[in-house]
């Protein structure tokens, strides 16, 4: 089977397990009070955000809690060598994403990083770049190809 195949069968499945899990977790009841201390208001899950996905085919990217900021900022603007400018937002993590081709160093956005093109796992669509050095992580999606979606999909 062609690895595409194979990274958009993963990511499907991901994209309804994650559904599944984020349900499940709002549903489920809360910790007893002397368990765990939360202050007035306070939800007793944990905030997984907004289900982040491909604006193309809607499939599972992240989540909007694994929104990060970088050199100070979550958003950042960059031109690339052809003059394309393209508007990016900073994530940890980015499960729906597949990172394919060669990893370059050359006019990274981010100094220090080296870069790599993330596809959309589901569909193929260009959804950004992933950066990385020896002690750190994080995806750049561009912010016109990535859609939050409401907590019915």
């Amino acid at each position: 089977m062609h690895s595409f195949e194979t990274a958009r069968m993963a990511a499907s499945k991901l994209i309804s397990n994650r559904r599944r899990e984020l349900h499940w977790l709002k549903a489920r009841p809360a910790a007893p009070a002397q368990a765990v201390e939360r202050t007035p208001g306070e939800s007793p899950v944990e905030d997984l955000g907004k289900i982040v996905a491909c604006a193309r085919c809607e499939s599972y990217v992240t989540t909007s809690a694994a929104r990060i900021a970088m050199d100070g900022r979550h958003e950042h603007r960059f031109v690339n060598p052809h003059g394309l400018l393209f508007r990016i937002g900073c994530f940890s993590a980015a499960a729906g994403c597949l990172p394919v081709g060669e990893i370059s160093t050359f006019w990274s956005w981010f100094p220090g990083f080296a870069w790599q093109v993330d596809l959309c796992g589901s569909c193929g669509e260009h959804l950004g770049w992933l950066f990385s050095n020896p002690s750190n992580t994080f995806h750049g999606l561009i912010i016109e190809k990535i859609i939050e979606l409401d907590e019915d999909g």
